[in-house]
């Protein structure tokens, strides 16, 4: 017997003093509410309903039962009442997991609008260029850059692409010359990203089709701020993604390598245990994440 739906009958049929006019509003026949109440009449020992043909009353004991079954019911309304409202507003606690580079680059410049266009919802970001277990580690949202995912139980959503190329320093270019063609970076230092998914061999993609260069970097380094440093330095070669190559190649610290060819792109990937579309935090935080990426937010300033 699902107690909540006997209580609610009951209260129905008190309510509207009338087995016919209760059976009416649930949806149900006259003998199922009968038969309900007689079952929970025996589960409590004792009647709550005393009828007639002409007229039905509370006995003592229905009247107890009544007011704590309404407050019951009550309560659950507004509880219901509480988390469909919160289901619609952008509030609570949101616990993000990004890499370093595209955090400190691309998500921190966008989280003050943010912050303004959201002001009840707190955010936790965490930054790891390493890949999480987000269910472990606690987080609602995990964004990572890839070509492509493997198989998961999670939900995953690309929100935006990556471009790759090949940089260096005009100094180190001037010293060791610039490579005309992919087979000419055979001759040239190579300082490589240790998490990347080409550490070793660069696929590239030019006008006339696809190659393989093995590579084989004198140094490695896990953190792309680094080996962005270490090329403006004069280090060598290496690949960049197109949010951290595109200010230094703006300023003249960094020079596009064969402009003709690039990496495969990386995709921007959005994981998620929850739908999106069923949490108004994750939703909220993805559109205001592809904004700034398509440039459309004002600046934060």
């Amino acid at each position: 017997m699902d107690k909540l739906s006997v209580m609610q009958a009951f209260c129905r049929i008190v309510d509207r003093g009338s087995f016919a006019r209760a059976a009416e509003d649930l949806g149900v026949s006259s003998a199922l509410l009968s038969r309900e109440l007689r079952l929970l009449e025996d589960s409590l020992g004792t009647t709550l309903i005393t009828r007639t043909t002409r007229s039905m009353s509370l006995t003592q004991a229905g009247r107890v039962y009544y007011d704590e079954a309404r407050g019951i019911l009550d309560a659950v309304h507004r509880v219901e009442d509480r988390i469909r409202e919160s289901a619609r507003a952008v509030v609570g606690h949101l616990r993000i997991n990004a890499p370093s580079s595209f955090g400190q680059l691309v998500i921190g410049p966008m989280l003050p609008a943010f912050f303004r266009r959201y002001p009840d919802l707190r955010v936790s970001l965490t930054l790891d260029d390493r890949v999480v277990d987000m269910v472990e580690g606690g987080f609602d949202l995990t964004l990572r850059i890839r070509s492509s995912l493997k198989d998961s139980t999670l939900r995953a959503r690309k929100i935006g692409g990556v471009k790759v190329g090949i940089f260096a320093s005009p100094a180190y270019l001037a010293e060791r010359g610039t490579p005309a063609t992919p087979d000419d970076i055979a001759g040239h230092d190579v300082v490589g990203y240790l998490l990347s998914e080409h550490l070793t061999s660069w696929d590239l993609r030019g006008p006339d089709g696809a190659c393989t260069v093995a590579v084989d970097p004198w140094a490695r380094v896990s953190s792309s701020f680094v080996l962005r440093d270490l090329l403006i330095a004069g280090c060598g070669l290496g690949t960049l993604p197109d949010f951290i190559s595109r200010a230094p190649e703006a300023s003249g610290a960094l020079t596009r390598v064969l402009p003709g060819f690039e990496l495969p792109p990386r995709e921007i990937w959005a994981i998620s245990a929850s739908s999106p579309s069923k949490d108004l935090r994750i939703a909220a935080f993805l559109d205001h994440l592809e904004q700034a990426l398509a440039g459309e937010l004002p600046s934060s300033s």
